[in-house]
C-alpha cells in the first residue's frame, strides 16, 4: 500500500573540501544564523514538513547518525557510502521500501549540508510530488532560473533510481526525463556547505 512522500536525508558524504584531513567532520559544525549543527538544521525541516525521514549516514560518522536518530530520523548506515552518492541514495530507497505497509508513493531527495532550504520550498516540492509530479525540482527566479535541490522523484522512476552507481547520483534522469519546475524565492536551493565560509 502506497503512502504519502518521504523525504530522503543523504549524510554519508566525507566533506574534504571542508577539512581535507578530516578532523572536522561539516555536517556537525554549527550554523550561527541557526542555531545548530549543519545536518540537524536539514533534517528538521524536512522532518517538519515529511514527517518520515531516512537518513543515511556512513559507518564511520562522528556522531551524525546519533543526532539525527535523536531528531527522529531512520537512520541507517550504508557500507559502501564512499563509492559514490549513488550508493547512499539506492540504500535509501530500499530501507523506505522494507515495510510493505509503508511503501512510499514518492521520495524527496535532500542533502545533509544544505541547511537553509526554506520550509515553503519543502513545502511546495512536497504538495507537486503529492499531485503526480514524476520528477520536482525547485526553480530560483524562474522561468529560465537555476534549478536547485531537493529534487523530488515520483514512484515512475523507481527502477531507474535503484539502478544508479557511482557519483552522479540522479542527474542523468534530470537530463533525460520531464520535469516539474517548482517555482521559489529561496537562495537556498543553491547553497550548500562545502567550505567553512559556506556556513
Amino acid at each position: 500500500m502506497a503512502t504519502a512522500p518521504v523525504g530522503i536525508l543523504l549524510a554519508a558524504g566525507r566533506g574534504r573540501r571542508f577539512d581535507p584531513i578530516g578532523a572536522r567532520n561539516k555536517l556537525l559544525q554549527p550554523v550561527p544564523a541557526l542555531g545548530e549543527p549543519v545536518v540537524a538544521a536539514s533534517a528538521r525541516k524536512l522532518l517538519d514538513v515529511f514527517g518520515r525521514v531516512v537518513a543515511v549516514v556512513a559507518p564511520d560518522d562522528g556522531g551524525v547518525g546519533a543526532l539525527l536518530a535523536g531528531l527522529g530520523c531512520e537512520v541507517t548506515v550504508c557500507l559502501d557510502a564512499d563509492s559514490g552518492m549513488a550508493a547512499s541514495l539506492v540504500h535509501a530507497l530500499r530501507v523506505s521500501l522494507r515495510d510493505p505497509d509503508r511503501e512510499p508513493d514518492a521520495w524527496l531527495v535532500a542533502l545533509g549540508d544544505m541547511p537553509f532550504v526554506a520550509p515553503a520550498t519543502l513545502q511546495a516540492l512536497r504538495a507537486a510530488l503529492v499531485q503526480g509530479a514524476d520528477i520536482a525540482v525547485p526553480v530560483l527566479d524562474a522561468p529560465g532560473g537555476r534549478r536547485g535541490n531537493p529534487v523530488g522523484f515520483g514512484r515512475a522512476h523507481l527502477p531507474a533510481l535503484l539502478a544508479l552507481r557511482g557519483d552522479e547520483g540522479a542527474r542523468g534522469l534530470l537530463r533525460a526525463c520531464p520535469v516539474t519546475e517548482v517555482p521559489v524565492s529561496d537562495p537556498g536551493i543553491l547553497h550548500d556547505v562545502d567550505v567553512p565560509g559556506d556556513l
